[in-house]
């Protein structure tokens, strides 16, 4: 049940580009992870107010929340990706996306009306 969710002050691309970040996000989750794609959620949070080192220049704040898959080095991976996404897509430079991993228990998850664990 990957969910990776970023917050931004940067504008973000017209729904089509956003659509192919959200989906590139998905796909660089799943992998990294090793989980199915079919459960990953990704969400873009729309005009925060971020500042980051006392600036607000254009920043990002990424949630990257799992049941597993943040082992080893999947997590430094995985910043590694998605900074170079949200570079590109957003122009927000990697000296300024914060990431935070977060290892959930199973039994601490909802989907379909019950908990995974």
């Amino acid at each position: 049940m990957p969910l990776v969710t970023v917050q931004t002050s940067s504008p973000l691309p017209a729904d089509e580009k956003l659509d192919a970040l959200q989906r590139d996000l998905s796909a660089t989750a799943a992998k990294l992870l090793g989980k199915p794609e079919s459960y990953v959620m990704t969400y873009m949070m729309r005009g925060s107010r971020l500042t980051f080192g006392g600036s607000f220049e254009p920043s990002c704040l990424v949630e990257i929340k799992s049941i597993g898959g943040l082992g080893g080095d999947a997590p430094a991976k995985i910043s590694a990706a998605v900074c170079t996404l949200l570079h590109e897509a957003l122009g927000v430079p990697k000296n300024r996306i914060f990431l935070v991993f977060t290892d959930v228990p199973a039994n601490l998850w909802g989907f379909d009306g019950a908990t995974i664990g």
